[in-house]
């Protein structure tokens, strides 16, 4: 039981507001002069070689492993809180992650992400699976624009880089890293680093992260939606035999086990409490998988390395919802068949999903080495996957699943290659200019084995495959207006494939592309102290890929259906501004945005489930007009210790879940609040007391649409919640 009332919420914050006030009064009282404290450099390495970030031509974030725990980010959701035009939202078994307008809305089974995600240069093609290696991290690195001609898969809308630490052969070390928090959060992290010799080294890290629900409960449903555990241990090997050549091999497995999303129903006629809901159905979502990559550099001469990575990934998901979000609706009646009609009376049900992920990924790099005026990089991907899907659904009970009187069962086999170049050439000492290009060849083959309603004719069962190519590239030119000044303009064109929709009835989907043309700058300034980066840039966003539900055959059965909306045009300018003064640590980031449909175009309406107009000029999902983050700290002289109070704000404007604007598709504005306050006693050891969303607003995270087996609502975001950390370094 979860128990929230305005008085706690008040004394929670008058009493973080005393601890604050305190530390300030004693720590302007112990503040030594010590040495002034400067901007450390920030490294890039999602080139495939470590570059600094004022060099790279490229709207980023950067992050360290000490940045994000000094944030407070330990889950890839809340990215959004530190980087300016990122969308990110997490509903049913997936991850959506959306930058300047450009990612996926809600996914069928066949579509892919426009922002590529990648674990330690391991592209990870699918959103069920991104949020569970979110720990043990070096780096995070967002880069926003379309990729692809430097490494990985093709990307649309951007790339997101989760770096792991590798093992090191100097040291025996390690860390344990403990939260505990209220809801019943209990978080541990640890890790070691096992130096085998001066060759060979081995790292092992491992989370345990089990939190409660911040909602109650009050069917009879035996579930707590929104509470679950996260179990996930890495094993990292590093080999060096010579100074030319290092392999490491990398083995991750993963296990979640929750009581799924806590779906508040939009028409709840018990409560309006966003933090109470009623279900009758035992709800779950259960994911378990691995992953393994090899990787290998070999420097084939003074200026050559060979780069060679191969990855396999092997996943399941199996999740099951109330299907009616009440604890009163009654199922079909055994006496009456499940037709539209009775379905529709006794909306009772129960919804039941499997899903597995087999995966291979190879990547081949031939890449420069060296300070020469010349860099270059070449390079060739493939993927090759399988996909079983089941999507069935029981209208005739309401507490568990028994039978199917609705299936969906299929199986996608994807496949993508693709070649890539890119050269970084420097005319002169200030003047330098970077072409790349990449050619896209992709093939999906969807097999139906089982469909709702009657079959279509010559099912089942019943294969299409759709195949798309797409040569996409870059150009840039850098000029270097000073040692900490940079100037550059590009010019990118990026490709998400088609696919295959679920019915054969329904029309396959075309290819998505987005072509961007950015200004931006990059400077250092206040000897070392202030480091400003902007960029300006304008989009022309076609194929855009949403999903939606859509009435097929006789009678009518709804299904996930991809279409292709009209172009849009998306523009808008980006500010990241760090500073360190002395002791005080500033981090600010904005965003503005503006998003539109070019044309007119007819579109599935999720809310109504037809076909309705979206008017030129509407609003592009995913899209929030202004995101905004700001953070500050002061590290103050405790005699031989430290304590660094700290604030971060960030801002989401409204957004819209679907091109169709209603309350069930708008995401309200947000402002939420967090206050930590960190003390180093010793240099291994880091306390840290803490509490997010501080003012206790109340806000709608996600709009979940209705899907094929269970309706839509709102899943609201954290309330207030305080806790302790604990760090210690051996």
């Amino acid at each position: 039981m979860n128990t929230r009332t305005t008085t706690l919420s008040r004394r929670r914050i008058a009493a973080i507001a005393s601890a604050v006030a305190a530390a300030l009064s004693q720590g302007a009282q112990a503040q030594s002069d010590e040495s002034k404290m400067v901007l450390e450099e920030v490294v890039v390495s999602a080139e495939r070689r470590e570059v600094n970030l004022q060099d790279v031509p490229i709207s980023a974030t950067v992050l360290t492993g000490e940045s994000l725990a000094a944030q407070g980010i330990d889950n890839i959701v809340e990215i959004q809180q530190v980087a300016p035009s990122v969308a990110i939202n997490t509903y049913n078994r997936s991850t959506f992650i959306n930058i300047r307008g450009v990612g996926i809305a809600q996914s069928a089974p066949t579509s892919n992400p426009g922002v590529a995600y990648y674990i330690d240069g391991v592209f990870i093609p699918h959103e069920q699976f991104i949020a569970q290696s979110f720990f043990d991290i070096e780096s995070l690195e967002v880069l926003r624009g379309p990729q692809g001609t430097l490494t990985g898969q093709n990307s649309t809308g951007g790339a997101v880089y989760v770096r792991t630490p590798a093992p090191t052969f100097d040291e025996f070390s390690g860390y344990v890293d403990q939260t505990i928090a209220d809801y019943d959060w209990y978080r541990t992290v640890g890790a070691i680093n096992v130096p085998v010799s001066d060759t060979l080294a081995i790292r092992l890290s491992g989370v345990y992260d089990t939190r409660g629900s911040f909602t109650e409960n009050i069917g009879p449903s035996p579930s707590e939606p929104g509470s679950g555990d996260d179990t996930a241990v890495r094993a990292a090997v590093r080999w060096q035999p010579t100074d030319g050549a290092t392999f490491d091999l990398r083995y991750e497995y993963f296990k979640r086990e929750t009581d799924y999303n806590a779906v508040k129903n939009r028409n709840d006629l018990v409560t309006g409490d966003p933090f109470t809901i009623e279900e009758d159905a035992r709800s779950f979502l259960n994911q378990d998988g691995y992953r393994a990559s090899i990787e290998a550099r070999i420097d084939l001469s003074s200026s050559i390395q060979l780069r060679a990575l191969t990855s396999y990934f092997d996943a399941e998901n199996e999740d099951q919802a109330d299907g009616d979000r009440t604890a009163t609706a009654l199922p079909v009646p055994p006496n009456r068949p499940t037709n539209g009609a009775n379905t529709a009376l006794f909306p009772g049900r129960v919804g039941l999903t499997r899903q597995g992920l087999e995966t291979w990924v190879s990547e081949l790099n031939l890449l420069s080495t060296g300070d020469g005026r010349l860099q270059w990089v070449v390079g060739a991907f493939y993927m090759d996957e399988e996909s079983p899907v089941e999507v069935l659904r029981d209208n005739r009970n309401t507490t568990d699943f028994v039978q199917s009187n609705s299936t969906i069962d299929a199986k996608a086999f994807n496949t993508s290659a693709s070649v890539f170049g890119q050269i970084d050439f420097r005319l002169t000492d200030s003047w330098m200019l970077d072409v790349g290009v990449r050619y896209s060849d992709d093939k999906q083959e969807y097999t139906r084995y089982l469909l709702p309603g009657a079959p279509p004719p010559g099912c089942f069962p019943c294969t299409n495959v759709a195949e798309s190519t797409e040569t996409t590239g870059r150009v840039g030119v850098k000029f270097f207006a000073t040692d900490d000044t940079l100037l550059y303009a590009t010019a990118s064109k990026g490709y998400k494939a088609g696919g295959v929709n679920l019915d054969p009835r329904l029309s396959s989907y075309g290819p998505e592309t987005n072509q961007v043309a950015e200004l931006g700058l990059k400077t250092t300034i206040a000897d070392g102290r202030l480091r400003i980066n902007t960029a300006v840039f304008y989009s022309d966003y076609e194929g855009i890929q949403l999903s939606a539900l859509t009435p097929v055959g006789t009678p009518p059965a709804l299904l996930p259906n991809t279409q292709n909306a009209a172009p849009a045009e998306i523009y808008g300018a980006e500010l990241e501004l760090t500073a360190q003064f002395d002791r005080l640590g500033l981090n600010v980031g904005l965003s503005a945005l503006h998003s539109e449909f070019t044309e007119d175009q007819t579109l599935t309406d999720s809310q109504t489930n037809t076909n309705r107009l979206v008017p030129e000029g509407s609003t592009v999902p995913f899209a929030p007009e202004v995101t905004a983050t700001a953070g500050i700290q002061y590290e103050f002289s405790l005699g031989s210790t430290t304590l660094t109070p700290r604030i971060q704000v960030s801002y989401m404007d409204e957004q819209l879940a679907t091109p169709f604007p209603y309350a069930a598709t708008t995401v309200p504005s947000r402002t939420v609040t967090d206050v930590r306050v960190t003390w180093l006693p010793m240099e291994n050891l880091r306390l840290e007391a803490f509490a997010t969303n501080v003012f206790d607003e109340e806000y709608i995270a996600v709009q979940l649409q209705d899907a094929s087996s269970a309706q839509g609502g709102m899943i609201y975001g954290a309330p207030l919640q305080y806790g302790l950390r604990a760090k210690f370094d051996f």
